[in-house]
């Protein structure tokens, strides 16, 4: 098992990996830096497969390039070099996003049926200062030229926002809505929103490598809940938490669709549903204290 991190040295960054049962005799954790060229060789040098999950998760930037772009494009081709000079490398798994899906013009409706062959527009992105799904979707498109050209078996992943059980102390910007939702808060502004278990997307990049047939792109996405209705969910778990009312009036911007998920399931995935979902993802931010 190979972990890595843009700096081992930070106790609070490794702490919860160092404490997972077999971490003493399984797991490495080496320094690394996505911006570096030739940063994970030490790493990815004898590996099997690799599985490239790291890119900013931000929405409010005040230099799209350096805080998002830069990561995600660069960082992604500088990982990918080096599984181009690591022969022992058979298969890279890439995690995307959804981002790099649905941002399209014309816009997605919803009679349409969203599957892996949608991709978001990099100039729809920029025109609309999309900068989290233009990082993403450029990353995607670097990566797939890359592997074409370069003879790389690459398994792509494209999860939308994802809840459960936290692993890090800290909390992630997925998670971070359902405690926006609990405070009466809207920061995206939606009526409908998707979720993915985060160990259901963990084991889909298991079955990614495993599966001798997996290829191309997988969407990994829930089915449409609005914000009462998780919000109903929760107090149904949990009456003692309080939750704040959130405003009906407000005039949301929305984006409903179909989404085929068909091709994930065929890895043998069965989807956890959302109330449990829900339901331990709050203890997990009450035993962690960030609620």
């Amino acid at each position: 098992m190979l972990t890595l991190y843009s700096s081992s040295e930070d106790k609070k960054k490794t702490e919860h990996l160092l404490a997972l049962d077999g971490a003493k005799e399984r797991l490495k954790l080496f320094k690394a830096d996505l911006l570096e060229e030739s940063s994970f060789d030490q790493a990815i040098d004898g590996c099997d497969a690799v599985f490239h999950t790291a890119s900013p998760v931000l929405f409010t930037v005040t230099d799209p390039q350096t805080e998002l772009i830069d990561p995600a494009l660069k960082g992604t081709i500088n990982v990918l070099n080096t599984c181009k000079q690591v022969s022992s490398v058979k298969r890279v798994i890439l995690t995307s996003s959804t981002a790099a899906v649905l941002s399209r013009q014309p816009p997605i409706g919803p009679n349409d049926l969203v599957d892996e062959t949608f991709f978001s527009d990099p100039s729809l992105c920029r025109e609309t200062k999309n900068w989290y799904s233009l990082s993403k979707i450029l990353a995607e498109n670097a990566a797939w030229q890359f592997a074409k050209d370069n003879g790389i078996d690459m398994v792509v992943l494209n999860p939308g926002f994802i809840c459960g059980p936290l692993l890090q102390p800290t909390l992630n910007m997925s998670v971070e809505l359902i405690v926006d939702f609990i405070n009466g808060k809207n920061p995206f502004n939606k009526r409908y929103y998707r979720f993915s278990d985060v160990r259901d997307v963990a084991l889909v990049h298991i079955k990614a490598l495993e599966t001798p047939s997996a290829n191309g792109r997988y969407i990994i996405d829930g089915p449409n809940m609005s914000v009462n209705d998780i919000i109903d969910i929760l107090r149904k778990l949990f009456p003692d938490l309080s939750i704040a009312d959130t405003n009906e009036e407000s005039e949301m911007n929305e984006m409903i669709c179909q989404v085929c998920v068909e091709k994930v399931k065929n890895l043998g995935v069965e989807f956890t549903p959302m109330k449990s979902s829900l339901r331990d993802t709050i203890v997990s931010l009450k035993e962690k204290c960030l609620l």
